[in-house]
């Protein structure tokens, strides 16, 4: 981690391995004549990780239960489900209500099942909004490793944007512990 708390790492992740939404895959390697051997980690994601005490499937649970995020999620305003996909939001209207800005925005999800990421598929004020949970069991706890890109409709330096990031990721994640852990 550099001292804005982003990932240095540029480790190959395979392709099978891969939790990108698959729009994602098939758009990267349609740009390509062969088929990506790996995925690199981008420098503009940042990503942050907490330790939660309680299962992974408790946490996922949790994560997918989006009618409950604006109990959790700060300034979300609403969550809605607009499609379904073998049991698990396929995409998902989310409306952002925070005193510097007011969003209306729609993910896709992909789901595993021990992570699950999104891709921005509609926005008002966002052009990306891509991230992703990653969960990992250890022991009596769970690590949950979270991702996320983002870039809005207006010119912003980009430590701002890092900044906005770390605040998203880090206000999500101790809202995540405190919804899951009671």
């Amino acid at each position: 981690m550099d001292r804005c708390g982003r990932s240095n790492k540029h480790s190959p992740i395979r392709s099978d391995q891969e939790w990108l939404p698959s729009a994602i895959l098939s758009e990267r390697s349609e740009q390509s004549d062969r088929a990506p051997r790996t995925l690199w980690l981008v420098a503009d994601q940042t990503s942050a990780s907490i330790d939660i005490a309680a299962k992974p499937d408790e946490v996922m649970a949790v994560i997918a239960d989006f009618e409950h995020y604006p109990d959790w999620v700060d300034s979300m305003k609403s969550a809605e489900v607009l499609t379904w996909l073998a049991g698990k939001a396929k995409t998902v209207r989310m409306v952002l209500d925070h005193t510097l800005v007011k969003d209306n925005y729609v993910l896709a999800y992909e789901w595993k099942p021990q992570a699950v990421s999104w891709e921005l598929i509609e926005g008002t004020l966002r052009k990306t909004m891509d991230g992703s949970y990653l969960l990992k069991a250890n022991e009596t706890k769970t690590a949950v490793t979270y991702t996320l890109t983002v870039d809005i409709n207006m010119p912003m330096i980009g430590m701002f944007k890092r900044k906005a990031e770390k605040t998203i990721i880090d206000s999500a994640l101790k809202g995540l512990r405190k919804r899951v852990e009671g």
